[in-house]
Formats: structure tokens, sequence, C-alpha cells
């Protein structure tokens, strides 16, 4: 493993226990592991429920932090994906769906809320729900008159409620420090959200106006792919074909919303121009290495330093990531099944954890599905570089009795910070 492998590794291999994980506590033994297989798709087609064995819970378990409300919060984003029909999975957010969003969302936070505070009380999932309902009440009470006038002039009404009386606003969430605007509860709080989180605001103002009564026409809502632009709504029978681009699923909003999470926590933040997973392989010198020789000093200086502060119980660099919430958010990426790299990327970052043989095991499951997946466009620069990283997992797996300090899982300890 190279030295510029992550800030949580000491560069040394993991003990052999790290792969005898102990059985949970009582308090989540009734609890789902989340070996589950949620939907039916074509990916992970092939795959058995007991493919998907993840580690993140059990490894926290295992190190004393109690994951219950965390599982919980899991359990609760799986109920609702589980809904994702075929047909659902291709069908616009404007159009009532079996999946709440909102819910979906919130308990994405509730679980991520768990594992950064290791907070005795979850995080209050129905009073945010119910703090959305009223969001679309206060539009009724200030804009009951726009029901009866023209779709133009309603949409005109419902976004001033929104973006100027309510004062919702986009943020790019390019670095830790606005990852709030991220997590459904916060943007609810603060005001400020991603492109996606507003867009999942606006379809539930929508949602609720038309079981209501109040919504006589069909709406579509634009989804920017810009870092500026808000969402906004237009009349479903002046859709122009170019306006398809912009049209958001249930599938692909969540999937939004679940990268926006995992890009933003990616413990290798340097080189934004490669892939998350290239940029994961690099640290693991699986991948050419930058020729900006100042780029590679400053990085190991970052890591050295962003070291010192974890073994002080300081939060750690915001060019590094976390990896607790990175993955989350891939894990939760895979039940959703829309794309087999997903199980890639899982891969390579317990590569970093120490997982050698759970990392090698989702490596395979990725081969397997590419294999099923004829329209699956591969990168040359990320199947040389997985390719080294398989070999190099089976010689580790392959070596006996090997075993150094266990003082490497810094990444899974309390070094929390405020939302």
């Amino acid at each position: 493993m190279g030295s510029l492998a992550c800030s949580w590794l000491t560069g040394s291999y993991p003990s052999r226990t790290f792969f005898n994980l102990p059985s949970s506590t009582t308090t989540t033994s009734s609890l789902p592991c989340f070996t589950i297989y949620c939907c039916n798709s074509d990916f992970t087609s092939q795959l058995s429920k007991n493919d998907l064995k993840f580690v993140l819970h059990d490894a926290l378990d295992a190190f004393g932090v109690n994951t219950n409300h965390a599982r919980i919060a899991r359990e609760g984003f799986c109920s609702q994906i589980r809904k994702l029909s075929t047909i659902e999975r291709e069908t616009s957010i404007c159009i009532n769906r079996g999946v709440d969003l909102g819910k979906a969302a919130l308990h994405i936070a509730a679980e991520d809320d768990s594992l950064v505070s290791h907070s005795s009380v979850p995080l209050p999932v129905d009073d945010f729900l119910e703090r959305l309902d009223h969001l679309s009440m206060g539009y009724c009470s200030r804009y009951s008159s726009s029901f009866a006038s023209s779709p133009e002039h309603f949409i005109h009404c419902l976004e001033k409620y929104l973006y100027v009386n309510k004062g919702f606003r986009r943020n790019g969430a390019t670095s830790q420090s606005e990852t709030r605007a991220l997590y459904l509860h916060s943007v609810l709080t603060h005001r400020c959200g991603s492109a996606s989180l507003l867009l999942l605001l606006y379809s539930e103002m929508l949602k609720m106006l038309r079981l209501w009564g109040f919504l006589s026409f069909d709406i579509e809502v634009f989804f920017p792919h810009d870092s500026l632009s808000s969402p906004r709504g237009y009349c479903k029978q002046k859709t122009k074909e170019s306006d398809q681009l912009h049209v958001m699923t249930t599938q692909s909003l969540l999937k939004e919303m679940l990268t926006d999470l995992k890009d933003a926590f990616w413990p290798f933040q340097l080189d934004r121009t490669k892939s998350p997973f290239l940029r994961a392989a690099r640290a693991a010198n699986c991948s050419e290495s930058t020729n900006n020789s100042e780029e590679s000093a400053f990085e190991l200086a970052s890591v050295k330093a962003a070291l010192h502060r974890l073994e002080r119980g300081v939060w750690t660099s915001v060019r590094f990531g976390d990896m607790r919430r990175a993955l989350a958010a891939c894990e939760r990426l895979i039940l959703l099944q829309t794309d087999p790299r997903e199980l890639r990327d899982y891969g390579v970052l317990l590569y970093h954890c120490g997982f050698y043989k759970e990392a090698l095991h989702y490596f395979t499951l990725y081969q397997d599905e590419k294999k099923e997946s004829f329209g699956l466009i591969d990168n040359v620069e990320e199947e040389e570089a997985m390719e080294k990283l398989m070999i190099r997992l089976n010689l580790i797996l392959m070596e006996e009795g090997w075993s150094l300090p266990p003082d490497n899982k810094k990444f899974l300890r309390n070094n929390s910070e405020p939302w």
C-alpha cells in the first residue's frame, strides 16, 4: 500500500481479527444486517441475497459504536425503495408514485446523523415530515387565488412562494463545509439546498396540492444540470424534446441525491477531473500518479496533518472526506441497483479500510455484473487499475499468518463534527 493511501490508515495491514467481526449486541440483534435484495431491475439480476453483505454497521458495532438508530434508518430507506417498480423507475417524479421521496431522504439523513453524532436520540423523521407538509399548507393559505388561475400564473406563484417568500436557495455543496445542503432536514431548517433536494421539495409540494385537489393540469419540473440554477416548473403540454434530458424520475432523483453524498464525502478529493474510483486507485498506487509534483507534495503533507489531527480526536481535513458516510452512500447506491460500477467503488473503499476479503468479493461481483451488462461502457484506465487491485488483493489473501498493529481504524472512531 502506497504512501498516499489515506489519512485514516497508518500504511500497515490490519490484523486477522478484522475479518472476524463479533456478532451485533443485543440492541441490534433483531435488526436487519442488510444482506438484502430490494427490488427488481436488470442490475443485480444474477445476485443472490447473500451476495450483498455490507460491512459498515457490523464494523462499527465491533468497535463499540451503537448502530441501532443507523440500522433502523437504513431499513426505513429500504422500505421505500422496495416500492420501486420497473415502470416507476422510469416515471417522472411529478406523477403519483408509491415511493415517498421525503421519507426516503429523511431516512438517509437519519442514518448519517447517527453515524456521525453517535447520539442516543434518533433524528426525528416524523417531525420533519410534518414540516414538509406545512410547507404545502402554507402555500394554500397564501396563494389560494392561484388555484383558479392559468397554469403559468400558478407556477409563478408556487416558485415565488418557495424561492422568495420561504427563501429556499441553491447551494452547490462542493465541500464538506457545505454538506448540510445535501440533507433534507438541514435544508428545511436552513433553507439552502442542492438542486436535487430543491427538486424534491418542489415535487413534494406538487404531490400534496394534487392530493388535495388543487392541481388541475399536468406539470413537469425542469432539473438544472449547471451549478447555479434552481428547479423550475412548466406546463407539460408545452414540453420540448430537449426538455426530456432535464426530467427526473424517482430512481434518477434518488441516485442524484446519493451520488451527491458519495462525491462530497469521498475520501480522495484531489484531482476532480478523475472519477472517484480512479482517485482511490491512485491513492493505492494502482493508477498513474500525477505529474504535478507540487500537488503530490501537498497531498502528502495533507495526509500527515490530517492523521495528526485524527490522533488528537480532531476532525480531519475536508480534502479527505468522511469514510463512514462515503461507505453508507455506496451501500445505499448498491441497494438502489442502478449501476454495477457502484459495486466496484464500494470495493475500493473496503480495500482502503483493510477489508481485503470483502473488497475482492465486490470486485468479483462487479466483473460478473459487467459481463451481463452488455451496454456498460468500460474505461480502460479504470479497468487496468481494478485489475491491479485484484492482483494485489489475491496476493494479500494468499499470505498466511500476516499480522500487524490493529490501530488502523481511526475512520470509525468518534471524530464527529456538528451538522
